[in-house]
């Protein structure tokens, strides 16, 4: 029975591992990213709308995906993404703890969703743009896998959204590969 109860835990790892290293890479550039200069926390947190994100697996079917960060007493974030799935009448939903990657002015942070126990599943969530009012942002990995366009309305308007565009194919990031937001009711 202890062999059995191993085995659960020790495929769910390797099946971690295998959606990771398949995560096709969107940037072509080597050197990693700036990030923005210096991240204030407080305003950052509460709810984010996704606007527009890499195809990834943990997201497939998601659609009205929401984020949202509350600051913790340990200094960490408390990450919390839903989404809607067609054919469901709940939210799908992920928590998980983000924490500031140190001499990074809290603009580089890394994310784990996986248990406590597995110790090298954190995920880069490096902070790339950010309007100075805090009502948009372009948040991704430096290796290309992940980039997402977060908004704290539904919508983004269009010159915004162009101006994020635009940084991200700056920063060396692939544009066209994004799946935007369905807009409510639709």
């Amino acid at each position: 029975m202890r062999k059995r109860s191993l085995t659960m835990p020790l495929l769910a790892l390797s099946g971690l591992i295998a959606a990771c290293s398949s995560q096709p890479d969107y940037r072509s550039e080597d050197t990693p990213p700036p990030t923005v200069d210096q991240v204030d926390l407080t305003r950052y947190a509460g709810l984010w709308y996704e606007i527009a994100r890499y195809p990834n697996s943990f997201e497939e079917g998601c659609t009205d995906t929401t984020a949202e960060y509350s600051l913790r007493d340990d200094g960490k974030v408390t990450v919390i993404n839903s989404c809607e799935i067609e054919g469901r009448d709940d939210r799908k939903v992920a928590e998980g703890v983000a924490r500031v990657v140190e001499g990074s002015n809290n603009s580089k942070l890394e994310v784990k969703f996986a248990p406590s126990w597995v110790p090298f599943a954190w995920g880069d969530y490096w902070i790339l743009h950010l309007e100075p009012d805090y009502s948009a942002a372009l948040v991704g990995s430096p290796d290309g896998k992940y980039l997402w366009i977060l908004a704290r309305e539904e919508t983004l308007a269009d010159a915004t959204l162009e101006t994020i565009l635009e940084k991200a194919a700056a920063l060396g990031y692939q544009t066209d590969p994004l799946v935007y937001r369905e807009p409510s009711g639709e």
